[in-house]
């Protein structure tokens, strides 16, 4: 299976992308192919609702967008990575989620896997149901399988990161894909 990993980040060696790597290393060694997007570092410009791609286009804006839409549309499977901001996913995430309305009815057909990953610092339990229900709604939206979540809750920096759990569900996740 092809892979794409959307990684949300603005640091390259932050907790999600850690969570992240854990993923990448269980499908790589249960045989699957994983392309990594460092979407945080990437040229990408917010959606400007102009609707001249009327969902199935070329977008008004000329930047990395199309690197992303034909790395997804060759791909079987989709992880979102995103360090938790404010109850919700990274603005950089954010912007390369809104941006899908340029390739929406292409994407939405490729009825795609898809995975959560994420990293908050705090552990409380109304940390992470806004994301969550954000991801489930855009799956059940864009005809995405949702094939599980790695809610990183108490996840603030790579060292507290690396004494979870989150790191071996990250792991298994990863390992048990079909």
């Amino acid at each position: 299976m092809k892979i794409t990993v959307l990684q949300g980040s603005p640091h390259k060696k932050g907790s999600s992308n850690l969570l992240a790597e854990q993923f990448i290393k269980g499908a790589e060694e249960a045989g699957h192919s994983v392309t990594i997007l460092d979407t945080a570092h990437m040229n990408m410009h917010p959606c400007i609702g102009c609707d001249r791609c009327g969902m199935n286009g070329e977008c008004v804006h000329k930047d990395d967008n199309n690197i992303i839409r034909d790395t997804l549309l060759n791909s079987d499977m989709v992880v979102f990575v995103t360090p938790i901001y404010y109850f919700g996913m990274s603005a950089q995430l954010k912007t390369v989620v809104d941006r899908f309305y340029s390739y929406t009815t292409r994407l939405s057909g490729k009825h795609l896997k898809a995975a959560l990953i994420t990293a908050a610092w705090d552990a409380n339990e109304d940390v992470m149901p806004y994301t969550a229900e954000h991801y489930k709604k855009l799956c059940r939206y864009m005809n995405f399988e949702d094939v599980g979540t790695v809610l990183g809750a108490g996840c603030g920096t790579p060292a507290m990161t690396k004494d979870t759990v989150h790191m071996q569900k990250a792991y298994e996740l990863g390992k048990k894909l079909i």
